[in-house]
């Protein structure tokens, strides 16, 4: 999910002028390193901090009242009421460094070691759902064989979430490169083992977790390096070969796990389409993957409105009701083509970046899109990529070098209206 202002910027032009089948484009993916650490500067987080205690500042907190639309009778549709609101470990994980020391990539981005009174802090402030994102091609040799010290600390940050009762998301990340996964014909016979290769392995480890644990195929696939990278024209041949490599990855991944053994049998599993975005996952041509479970969410990610949230014009730092008609044009979509048939949701990624301390509009923002999202059935995940300061993406709430609550008036406009 790293990606340049330039892309950006290209994407949000598009999305003024292009229209996809059933649903309006925009560029809504997006994160960005939060500190310029180089691998070089890894050091272990020295003590653990404490369990954070989210406490408000006074601020009002506005109370959104949308009504809910139906919910037909659907196990899968139930199950992922209980992910509720969630919260992304990003920056971590995910980042791409190859490290001397192979789990010291997880603090290359500036992040520090994640500990269990770190996830207890995202638990205790009503965050029902952690999202694990991973990279794995730096910690893999020329067969895609994950080593054992990466796989080990991986479990070890899943238990963080999984043994304290939280629902816990874990998947591909950012493997998405032509040496790795990549949406065309060319690379797609490489591009299927690589994914399968890893869910291999990974499913093997976690095939006794109950369905606490959630597998997500994979971040964001898309035509990465390219113009077409956050949106491509579904009806050019370019769209339609990128959404068929991915839909049959998709089902790759399901007839793996499902033949993997354990509880992968029956568990939930998340797939994306073209670059996570739900206009593309509404889009005509984007189907689902055959699952004799019939346990399938999508997953979709949605930074809405795009000037306000996501793009670089830090001018673009009010809300209001009126600009945030795109949320439920966004979260409609899905409604319409999924949830209003039984088939679960989940936007995986979701959030504002701080523009110049505009913190009340941020608070009225996840106050407007929690309660919208509620009432469509869909659970939404915050991108916390720990970044506060600089000129990037700043979308961190809780400082985990420091165990508090940078933004606590947020966390509780997103609780109080979910």
């Amino acid at each position: 999910m790293i990606r340049k202002t330039t892309l950006k910027a290209l994407s949000a032009a598009f999305a003024a002028v292009m229209l996809l089948s059933g649903c309006n484009n925009n560029s809504e993916q997006g994160t960005v390193t939060g500190a310029n650490t180089s691998a070089g500067d890894v050091s272990e987080a020295a003590n653990d901090v404490p369990v954070a205690e989210l406490k408000g500042t006074g601020a009002e907190i506005p109370k959104f009242d949308f009504e809910a639309q139906p919910l037909p009778e659907s196990e899968a549709l139930s199950f992922v009421q209980n992910l509720k609101l969630g919260w992304n470990l990003g920056n971590t994980l995910d980042a791409t460094q190859k490290t001397s020391v192979d789990t010291a990539s997880e603090m290359s981005w500036g992040a520090p070691k994640t500990t269990e009174n770190m996830i207890l802090s995202i638990k205790n402030a009503g965050f029902n759902t952690i999202r694990v994102p991973v990279t794995w091609h730096n910690h893999v040799d020329e067969n895609n064989k994950i080593t054992d010290e990466w796989l080990a600390r991986v479990k070890e940050v899943v238990d963080y979430g999984y043994k304290n009762g939280m629902y816990v998301i874990l998947n591909i990340h950012h493997d998405t490169d032509k040496n790795y996964f990549y949406p065309t014909k060319e690379a797609f016979e490489q591009s299927k083992k690589f994914v399968t290769d890893i869910w291999t392995q990974v499913a093997e480890v976690f095939k006794d977790y109950d369905e606490h644990l959630i597998f997500e195929c994979m971040n964001e696939p898309r035509l990465i390096g390219t113009d077409k990278e956050w949106w491509v024209d579904v009806n050019s041949a370019e769209g339609k070969e990128a959404i068929d490599c991915i839909m049959q990855t998709n089902q790759a991944f399901v007839d793996l796990v499902r033949a993997s053994g354990g509880n992968n049998a029956q568990r939930y599993l998340m797939v994306p389409s073209y670059c996570a975005s739900p206009d593309f996952a509404c889009a005509d041509l984007f189907e689902l993957p055959n699952d004799s479970a019939n346990r399938i969410i999508v997953s979709a990610h949605s930074y809405e409105p795009y000037d306000f949230a996501l793009s670089d014009d830090l001018s673009k730092n009010t809300f209001s009701e009126r600009t945030g008609k795109s949320i439920d044009s966004k979260l409609s979509a899905l409604y319409n083509k999924f949830v209003s048939k039984g088939i679960p949701v989940v936007i995986g990624e979701f959030g504002s970046r701080n523009k110049n301390d505009n913190t009340e509009a941020r608070i009225q923002h996840a106050a407007f899109y929690s309660a919208k999202a509620k009432s469509y059935g869909i659970p939404c995940v915050w991108w916390d990529n720990n970044a506060f300061s600089g000129n990037g993406e700043l979308f961190g709430l809780y400082n985990r070098k420091e165990g508090t609550w940078t933004y606590p008036d947020i966390v509780l406009a997103l609780m109080e209206n979910y």
